[in-house]
């Protein structure tokens, strides 16, 4: 009988799940059959979840997945207007929100750079939460909660529809207190909340707006990130703060930082992370920049890894 309840909570939550990413190149394609394969080999109860594979390019990066159970490619609904960095991420997210059934009670993107290494249970959100985020690596062009706003988040707080936030997080690499802002590498959302979409109109409206784009707005750093700020600033306006889950270091762990994360939360295995990011095509062993890695996890990466990589190499 207990075997039996456990197998049908299983299968409620596999229902209420979906883990959502996108594909828009050779090398992602690569990253996320490894990811996927993470996902379906360390999971646990998340494990046979299903998976949109959003396609950017369907013609020139098509779906490799056909043999994997449960994973669904989705072309991705692209407005040809929208030439920004990481658009189509935001698109993804909003499509991935309006194809989500009302029985979808956690939406999760990953980014094809991502390894899941233990099942990450907390991007259940089941009814407790309406959102799970990760804070940001290091501020970057984050908004020091010590300071007042300066000229590009006081544009991006007036668009959400707030003066300021009332609560902060602290960046996880250099300690810094921050008005609220989110590493994007990995988040949970309940879908009914609407929050993708309103990222979408905002993101577009932003882009759009002349003024914005070459004022505040004008250098790369503060382009490449502006995804992230409204994203970050729609949950502040939208949701009630006890209702956010801050994921704990384990989930969205940087090992591209691993050298700068200070020794008392520094890593000490990759065998302990849920949820571990790393930068550009995945590397086994010179990804891991240091970080020891036990068995049987080590031989799982040797056996994938030894695969054949884009552009040629073996590694």
């Amino acid at each position: 009988m207990r075997e039996e309840c456990t197998n049908a909570k299983r299968v409620a939550f596999a229902e209420q799940t979906r883990f959502v990413t996108l594909v828009s190149s050779a090398e992602e394609e690569w990253n996320a059959r490894l990811l996927i394969d993470s996902l379906r080999t360390f999971g646990g109860r998340l494990s046979h979840c299903a998976v949109w594979i959003f396609l950017s390019d369907p013609d020139s990066v098509p779906c490799a997945y056909a043999d994997v159970e449960n994973v669904h490619c989705v072309p991705l609904a692209r407005d040809d207007g929208l030439r920004y960095y990481f658009a189509n991420k935001v698109l993804a997210c909003a499509q991935a929100e309006e194809m989500a059934g009302r029985e979808v009670r956690s939406l999760i993107w990953l980014s094809t750079q991502c390894l899941i290494l233990n099942a990450p249970v907390l991007f259940d959100l089941a009814s407790s939460f309406d959102a799970a985020f990760r804070p940001v690596h290091i501020q970057n062009i984050g908004a020091s909660a010590r300071e007042p706003l300066d000229d590009y988040w006081s544009e991006v707080y007036q668009a959400v529809g707030i003066d300021d936030a009332s609560w902060t997080v602290e960046s996880f690499v250099d300690s810094q207190e921050l008005r609220p802002y989110f590493n994007s590498h990995v988040f949970a959302i309940d879908p009914s909340q609407g929050l993708c979409q309103a990222w979408l109109q905002l993101f577009e409206e932003m882009v759009a707006d002349k003024a914005f784009q070459s004022g505040f707005c004008r250098d790369e750093l503060h382009r490449i990130f502006l995804h992230q700020a409204i994203l970050s600033a729609l949950v502040t306006r939208l949701l009630d703060r006890d209702r956010v889950r801050i994921l704990p270091p384990g989930y969205s762990y940087p090992l591209h930082l691993h050298p700068q994360v200070p020794a008392s939360l520094r890593a000490q295995t990759l065998n302990h992370l849920v949820c571990a990011v790393y930068e550009g095509a995945y590397r086994h062993p010179d990804t891991l920049n240091g970080l020891q890695v036990h068995e049987p996890l080590r031989s799982w990466l040797r056996s994938r890894t030894v695969l054949k990589q884009p552009g040629g190499n073996q590694v």
